[in-house]
């Protein structure tokens, strides 16, 4: 005799769908003439910064300069591209770095302490605005969060309409941890009134440049 649960299975089975052919790849509907206006626009109006460069030299240079202009001596970096194999400290003498996977000591009391933390992206989406970060070797999800000032280098390469565009075209194996970041930490009281870096930075900054 059948039991009740072998009737709901066998029920079940006669509804699935077979198909002979996998689904088509995912197509996004979204088109932007200028993606990255679109994306520097949006995250913009997010309360995040946009500050453009020509090539990757120059995204160092320019990330010199916002450190400079923060005052910062203690920074938190992950080593990856553009930032790995750049001698950091050759390069900004007055700054401590505490570069993700090759530096002693303690990260998470470090990047609580530290004046920026500094990442590259594995994609950015026009649509949201929004920098994609990932963990993985050399790779720490701290860097972009505890430090009060958030700075991406972000390769223009990198850009793309939005996160299901990007999911679906991506290969390999996923990492860990993905994080989409779009603009500086935001949260809202009762009255609705917007406070930034709550939970989290207070400046994101951008640095999209060419390669």
């Amino acid at each position: 005799m059948n039991t009740a649960r072998e009737d709901i299975l066998n029920a079940l089975r006669g509804r699935v769908r077979r198909s002979e052919s996998p689904p088509a790849p995912w197509q996004s509907r979204q088109h932007f003439d200028d993606p990255i206006a679109r994306f520097a626009d949006t995250l913009t109006s997010l309360y995040g910064e946009v500050i453009r460069a020509t090539n990757a030299d120059d995204a160092l240079n320019r990330l010199g300069n916002v450190l400079t202009n923060l005052g910062a001596t203690r920074v938190a970096v992950n080593d990856e591209p553009p930032l790995a194999g750049v001698d950091l400290a050759a390069r900004w003498p007055d700054i401590t770095w505490h570069i993700v996977g090759r530096t002693e000591g303690d990260l998470k009391s470090f990047c609580a302490d530290a004046d920026a933390g500094v990442t590259g992206a594995i994609a950015a989406l026009a649509e949201t605005g929004s920098i994609v970060v990932s963990s993985g070797p050399g790779r720490s999800r701290l860097v972009s969060l505890l430090p009060p000032v958030h700075i991406a280098l972000v390769p223009v390469s990198c850009l793309t309409t939005d996160l299901l565009t990007w999911a679906a075209a991506r290969a390999g194996e996923w990492p860990a941890n993905v994080v989409a970041i779009t603009g500086p930490s935001r949260t809202a009281d009762i009255e609705q009134t917007t406070a930034l870096g709550m939970h989290g930075p207070k400046r994101v900054i951008a640095i999209l440049y060419g390669e």
